[in-house]
C-alpha cells in the first residue's frame, strides 16, 4: 500500500537518527529551549549566548546541517533525492519535534513513491491533511479510490501503472486538482471519455493521457472541451495521433490550449488551422501503413534458377513462402 511505502521511506530518511532528531548531540539545547531555567537561555535568548552555553558533546545546528549538505558526508542524501526529502531532514535538525510521530502529517506537502511495487492507494493518505502533490509513478496500481485521496491535492501523477478504468477515481475526486498524469496506462475509449470533463476536474490545467489506447478523436475532444482551464495536453502515443488532421483539429477545437504534446501552440498555427473544428468529415478513424520489403534473408532467389529447356521432362518443384508482419 502507499502507506506502507510511505513509512518505509521515512525510515530510510532516518529523521530520528544522527544528525537529525533528538539525541545526546542536541538534547540539552532543546531542553534549554523548552524548559528555561535561571542561567540558561530560553526561546527568546540570544543565539550567541546559546553557543557559549553549549555543553561539551553537543553539536551546533550549523555543524549538523553541514553534515546533511556536504556530499562527502555519510549522512548526505543521494543526488536524486526530492526537495521534500531534503526539507524534512533539515527540519529534523532545526525543529525535530515537528517531524516526530503523527506531527509529520502536518508538514508534508509533497509525497513521492516511485517504483516501489505499490498496488493499493489506501485511506492512510487521509492523515496527510496538507498534501498537495502525490507522485506514484512506475508502480502496479490498477484502481484508485478517490475517497482515499486528500482533498488538498493539486498534483496527482500516476504515470506507468496499470490503470484501465477511471470510475473509482472520479467518485469523489480532489476538487482543486490542477495536474492529472495518466500516461503509460491501459485506458481506452469511448467508455473513459465521460470521466475527462469539468464535472470531475473543474480546475484541471494539465492532463497527460499519453501512451494509452484512445482511438476516437471526435469523442474525446467533445469531452475535453468542457475543461475550461486546461492549458497543457499530452496525447502522443495513442492510436488517434495517426489521424492526418489530428493536431490541427485539436488546436482549433481547444482554443485555450497552450501546449499540445510538449509543443507550444503559436498564433500562426491557430490561424493556419482556423475553422478545421467545423469540418469533422475530415476526421477519418483509419490510418494507412505502407511496408516496403527491401531484403529477405533465408529464402532462395527464384531469378537465380536456370530456366528449363523446352521439351524437358525433368520434374518441376514449386516453392511458396508466407511472410508475416505483426504490428
Amino acid at each position: 500500500s502507499v502507506s506502507g511505502a510511505f513509512w518505509e521511506h521515512l525510515r530510510h530518511l532516518g529523521l530520528q537518527d544522527f544528525p537529525c532528531g533528538l539525541g545526546s548531540w542536541n538534547k540539552s539545547r532543546f531542553d534549554a529551549c523548552t524548559r528555561p531555567r535561571e542561567g540558561q537561555p530560553g526561546l527568546g535568548a540570544d543565539p550567541a549566548g546559546q553557543e557559549e552555553a553549549m555543553p561539551l558533546g553537543d553539536e551546533s545546528p550549523e555543524a549538523l546541517m553541514e553534515l546533511l549538505s556536504d556530499w562527502h558526508s555519510p549522512w548526505a542524501l543521494p543526488p536524486d533525492c526530492s526537495p521534500q526529502d531534503q526539507h524534512l531532514r533539515e527540519m529534523a535538525v532545526l525543529a525535530p519535534e515537528l517531524v516526530r510521530g503523527s506531527r509529520i502529517f502536518q508538514v508534508l506537502r509533497s509525497l513521492r513513491i516511485v517504483g516501489k511495487g505499490v498496488e493499493e492507494v489506501d485511506n492512510g493518505l487521509l492523515q496527510l491533511q496538507q498534501l498537495e502533490e502525490l507522485i506514484l509513478s512506475a508502480n502496479q496500481i490498477s484502481s484508485i479510490t478517490s475517497a482515499n485521496l486528500p482533498r488538498t491535492l493539486k498534483v496527482l501523477e500516476l504515470c506507468c501503472n496499470a490503470v484501465a478504468d477511471l470510475q473509482d477515481l472520479c467518485t469523489q475526486p480532489p476538487p482543486e486538482l490542477q495536474h492529472l498524469g495518466l500516461g503509460y496506462n491501459r485506458l481506452c475509449g469511448p467508455s473513459q471519455h465521460k470521466y475527462l470533463t469539468a464535472d470531475f476536474w473543474p480546475n484541471l490545467v494539465s492532463l497527460d493521457l499519453s501512451f494509452n489506447n484512445f482511438t476516437d478523436l471526435l469523442g474525446l475532444v467533445s469531452q475535453l472541451s468542457s475543461l475550461q482551464k486546461l492549458r497543457l495536453l499530452v496525447l502522443q502515443g495513442n492510436p488517434l495521433v495517426l489521424i492526418p488532421t489530428y493536431r490541427g483539429f485539436l488546436v482549433d477545437s481547444l482554443p485555450k490550449l497552450s501546449i499540445l504534446d510538449d509543443i507550444h501552440i503559436g498564433p500562426d498555427e491557430r490561424h493556419q488551422f482556423h475553422g478545421l473544428a467545423r469540418q469533422p468529415e475530415l476526421i477519418r478513424s483509419e490510418a494507412r501503413v505502407v511496408v516496403s520489403i527491401g531484403e529477405i534473408k533465408g529464402v532462395p532467389d527464384p531469378s537465380a534458377r536456370q530456366p528449363l529447356e523446352v521439351g524437358s521432362e525433368a520434374p518441376v518443384i514449386t516453392y511458396s513462402y508466407c511472410v508475416m508482419y505483426k504490428f
